[in-house]
């Protein structure tokens, strides 16, 4: 009995550039020379396979590992990396991006609905498919890859956690211009032939040093001063906020100082 078979068409044919695809057919093509009986998927992946920077941005290629069928161990692992960036280094080593995922977490990911996985099918042009990408991508697009409950609240849960990560970074930037402030007044002392002290200690010889001197306004041993006080309020978690316009006053106070030890430096005072 004979009946005609009807594949079902592909759903991000056509969407990459010549130039993306001929390097990602060149580093496939070596990588399953290597690695044949590992390899369950090779796919294009990110802003190359919608056709946006054509070769000026990364290359992102997604490999996914077979963990079930063979043991994935620390000698495989390593033997992997090696090869792996030989053959980068041999295709394009400027653009191109690795991600390697095994087949058992990229199966976690996709079976939660995870939004990296999901945007890796959605977006994500297979190279070389051992017959599971294509077939869950059209299950993505028929509806049926759904996040759960669990992924939900753990995305969700990521949340707060990168709000205070924010906060952190901004006084992390504040800690920079305190640094910013001593090193620049050690490197003025050093100048006038002193032996720069520790930071508590910074203020005092600017002004024993230079501002008695009338080298320097007393303003900027206060800067120093008021910095140093910063900067241990930070450290000691007494300051856990720190707004956009004080920072912004900060690093205006810090870049000012800044120049004026340069003047310093550079025997302009």
């Amino acid at each position: 009995m004979e009946f005609d078979i009807h594949h079902r068409k592909r759903q991000v044919a056509d969407s990459y550039s010549r130039d993306v695809m001929d390097i990602a057919y060149s580093f496939s093509k070596k990588v399953y020379k290597e690695f044949a009986k590992f390899i369950k998927v090779i796919a294009l992946f990110g802003s190359t396979a919608r056709k946006k920077h054509g070769t000026k941005g990364d290359i992102d290629i997604l490999v996914i590992v077979d963990d079930v069928s063979v043991v994935v161990d620390q000698e495989f692992a390593e033997a992997y990396r090696l090869i792996m960036r030989k053959i980068v280094a041999e295709v394009e080593p400027r653009k191109l991006h690795i991600t390697t995922l095994k087949f058992t977490s990229f199966w976690e990911y996709v079976r939660s609905g995870d939004p990296v996985a999901v945007n890796i099918l959605r977006d994500g042009v297979p190279i070389i498919d051992s017959g599971l990408f294509e077939p869950l991508q059209i299950l993505l697009y028929q509806g049926r890859i759904r996040p759960t409950p669990e992924s939900t609240w753990s995305y969700f849960n990521k949340a707060p956690i990168t709000l205070n990560n924010a906060k952190w970074h901004v006084r992390q930037g504040v800690l920079d211009l305190y640094w910013a402030v001593i090193d620049s007044a050690h490197a003025a002392l050093m100048r006038m032939n002193e032996v720069p002290p520790s930071p508590d200690h910074v203020a005092d010889m600017l002004e024993e040093k230079l501002v008695v001197k009338g080298l320097l306004d007393k303003k900027y041993a206060q800067t120093a001063r008021k910095f140093y006080a910063l900067s241990r309020s930070i450290l000691h978690g007494q300051v856990n906020d720190v707004k956009g316009e004080q920072f912004d006053e900060y690093w205006k106070e810090a870049s000012e100082f800044v120049d004026e030890m340069k003047k310093i430096v550079e025997g302009r005072r």
